[in-house]
């Protein structure tokens, strides 16, 4: 028999101990599959006496992970510590320098440093893989880097944070408010105590850049996403998309346009009928436009302890092979350094709510804004009104909900027309404004 494949593994969370018991199930299939037995014969974490479920008898520990990473009887450093510095970064780094491939599932420190840590491994001749980085137990790394070599493709998008997902879901189907449902998440687990990474469009932020990169052979580049989050979302904002017969979904959005590659994440009303669209919870959707295939959608658990050590093990498999690819799909010095298209040339549909005080001139001002940029209106819905939430008597305007459909517009058209409605003095807050996504 050939061999075992040695495994450091630094990081036991729920990630970590589902790869050990994993393995320890299911020894004889990846045996069969790797063409070697697998095994872990080293780890790292920072509490030995937790109770993970899992047997670590017989392993080395390893309060360093950089330390295990440098230990001579591994052929392979699974890092599962997360965050784009310190210890994930030390142990990868370590990993590499000691020509060990690297499983990882860390998209922030790929996302920060992924083309570093690239020339790093193509200098080393080992395999850097991160199939678990991005959408979890989902095969989207694979289908990008590997499965598409026929077509240029000019789009991909997704649902990539099940966080988010949930949030909307529960808010449609409920209709709770932003807090509510963030305050069931935390309860139950699927978001973290400090929110803001997941809600605020950071986490599909960092999955998009890598993406794009595997899509568009493009170096990562996160600093050129457009990114706006979820907590504007309100109850009538879902009422109105499902009027409109839309949803609203969180999307990474990168594509292909003649100013360059147009990198976003925000709110996006998706029509029902589209497959996305019905994607709800904490599940993820991945869609790929190519130019051979069409389109392609995959749908699947984006997170959770098995589903993401599916992914891990799949690229453990393909490195006890010896399987090694460029990591983003072509080696680095092919890579092209990505034409920013900036968010102010975006052209599409918009929705746009507006808080309007209950006076005569009010609506014909707001629909001259709009006719001054050119932004031809497809529709004008209007609920009843209410008092101003600034008001102190009895004697204010009453505020009338308003929620304008234009046809595909530009974004630069979309704020300066908003920001000559605010100097009219007509609204009160801020307008709410989600684009629409064509099917």
């Amino acid at each position: 028999m050939a061999e075992p494949f040695r495994l450091g593994i630094a990081g036991l969370g729920t990630v970590g101990a589902s790869v050990l018991r994993l393995l320890a199930d299911r020894h004889d299939e990846f045996a069969m599959a790797a063409g070697r037995p697998v095994h872990a014969v080293a780890v790292s974490a920072r509490d030995r006496s937790r109770d993970r479920g899992v047997d670590l008898s017989g392993l080395g520990w390893h309060d360093d992970p950089a330390a295990l990473a440098e230990r001579n009887d591994l052929d392979a450093v699974v890092e599962l510590i997360g965050g784009a510095e310190g210890p994930a970064r030390a142990t990868v780094t370590a990993a590499l320098a000691a020509g060990k491939p690297v499983v990882t599932a860390n998209k922030a420190l790929l996302a920060t440093h992924g083309l570093e840590l690239a020339r790093r491994a193509e200098e080393a001749g080992v395999a850097l893989v991160f199939e678990a980085a991005v959408a979890g137990g989902i095969p989207i790394v694979k289908t990008l880097r590997e499965a598409l070599p026929a077509n240029r493709l000019n789009r991909v998008s997704g649902i990539l944070n099940g966080t988010c997902n949930y949030i909307l879901t529960r808010m449609e189907q409920e209709g709770l408010t932003f807090a509510e449902c963030l305050a069931e998440a935390q309860r139950l687990g699927y978001a973290e105590a400090d929110p803001t990474f997941d809600v605020g469009g950071f986490d599909t932020a960092h999955k998009l850049a890598i993406l794009t990169s595997l899509a568009f052979g493009t170096a990562v580049d996160a600093e050129a996403v457009y990114v706006e989050g979820i907590a504007s979302i309100t109850p009538l904002d879902l009422t109105m998309a499902d009027e409109l017969g839309y949803r609203i979904k969180l999307l990474g959005v990168a594509t292909r346009t003649e100013a360059g590659i147009e990198q976003r994440v925000h709110p996006t009303m998706v029509p029902k009928s589209a497959a996305i669209a019905q994607v709800g919870g904490v599940t993820n959707a991945v869609a790929v436009d190519g130019s051979a295939v069409g389109e392609l959608t995959l749908i699947g658990p984006g997170a959770g302890g098995n589903a993401t050590a599916s992914a891990v093990l799949a690229d453990i498999v393909d490195v006890a092979r010896g399987i090694r690819r460029p990591t983003f799909g072509v080696p680095v010095g092919q890579l092209t350094s990505p034409v920013r298209a900036p968010m102010q040339r975006h052209e599409g549909g918009y929705y746009i709510r507006l808080s309007v005080r209950d006076r005569p001139g009010a609506a014909a001002s707001i629909a001259l804004r709009m006719a001054e940029q050119q932004i031809s209106l497809d529709s004008i819905l209007q609920r009843r009104p209410k008092s101003s939430p600034n008001a102190s008597d009895g004697t204010a305007d009453r505020v009338v909900p308003v929620v304008l459909i234009t046809h595909a517009t530009t974004e630069a058209a979309v704020r300066r027309a908003l920001d000559a409605v605010l100097l009219d003095g007509h609204i009160v807050g801020d307008p709410q404004v989600i684009r629409i996504e064509k099917e």
